[in-house]
């Protein structure tokens, strides 16, 4: 095959006489994720994301001009961090069909601290527990103090199993790493109970009805159910803030970066950084203690 008097691979033709995205198109990149191992939330999301464009572009050949179009238009909808990950999708989509087009992110400065009332504290946490237990939910009792006493992601869940709780340490493979996370001593005793209650001798410790790992979306659902009991606002209560809360406390014990990275599986220590962001309260108690600005100017009041 040849093509300007150079001889060019298949996908570059099909590149040259597919430059429309279509259901087809979309297709074809979801499979490259999925071949590559990508999340299947990830792969989820960034198909929801090349639809919008497909959507704006309404049958029009992409070009660099539409594109640009199309991240404009998302500004006045979304988030700066969403719209960056919508042109990542798009620009992972140009690039694998070989179309010159390439989206830039917006610049955004990250904070150096967590918005008010975002962080989920201890008490919090605690009282969460005490609502499952409440609502005799031992799975999700159990969930939430793994999660929490171990720093694993909810995707990571499934590899707490029966000969993991037997260990004291889990095998955990994400993201083309493997790293050992150790199961906390009250944790490791507490799960031993659980599965010797359910008779689970092997696999998975938490499991659906149909024996299935429970994914996010099942963890997502039952955290929600326990706010109004709990009494805690229901933007807090994901299995992500109990990662979050791991990450703030090992910090404040040690306060080793490096090591924490090592112990979330973060690959940049940056990401760490993230995790163990202050509350803007936290901030605010610091400088208002300082007491930098008590000293008033009388000369109008004399």
């Amino acid at each position: 095959m040849v093509y300007n008097g150079t001889k060019t691979t298949k996908k570059t033709e099909e590149a040259k006489m597919t430059k429309t995205i279509t259901e087809k198109t979309i297709d074809k990149y979801m499979l490259y994720l999925k071949e590559g191992e990508r999340a299947d939330g990830t792969i989820e999301k960034y198909a929801r994301d090349i639809r919008s464009l497909a959507a704006y572009l309404d049958g029009r050949l992409p070009t660099k001009e539409l594109a640009v179009g199309w991240k404009e238009s998302l500004r006045r909808a979304y988030a700066a961090t969403t719209i960056n990950t919508m042109l990542a999708a798009a620009n992972g989509l140009f690039a694998y069909f070989g179309w010159d087009i390439k989206l830039k992110p917006l610049k955004i400065q990250r904070s150096g601290f967590l918005p008010l009332g975002g962080e989920l504290t201890r008490e919090e946490y605690e009282r969460l527990l005490g609502a499952a237990m409440e609502a005799g939910n031992e799975r999700l009792y159990h969930i939430m103090q793994t999660l929490c006493a171990t720093g694993l992601r909810v995707s990571e869940i499934a590899f707490v199993t029966a000969e993991a709780v037997r260990a004291g340490r889990a095998q955990v493979t994400n993201k083309g790493k493997t790293r050992t996370v150790l199961l906390p001593n009250d944790l490791r005793s507490g799960l031993l109970e659980y599965i010797e209650r359910r008779g689970i001798e092997s696999g998975p410790v938490f499991v659906t009805r149909s024996g299935n790992p429970v994914d996010r979306s099942n963890i997502w659902a039952e955290m929600k159910r326990l706010c109004e009991a709990a009494g805690v606002e229901p933007g807090k209560v994901y299995p992500h803030n109990l990662r979050s809360l791991f990450s703030r406390m090992v910090h404040g014990v040690d306060g080793d970066m490096a090591l924490l990275a090592d112990i979330l599986g973060h690959s940049d220590i940056n990401t760490t950084r993230l995790y163990v962001r202050e509350s803007i309260a936290k901030y605010r108690r610091i400088i208002d203690g300082l007491g930098l600005a008590r000293m008033r100017y009388t000369a109008f009041t004399t």
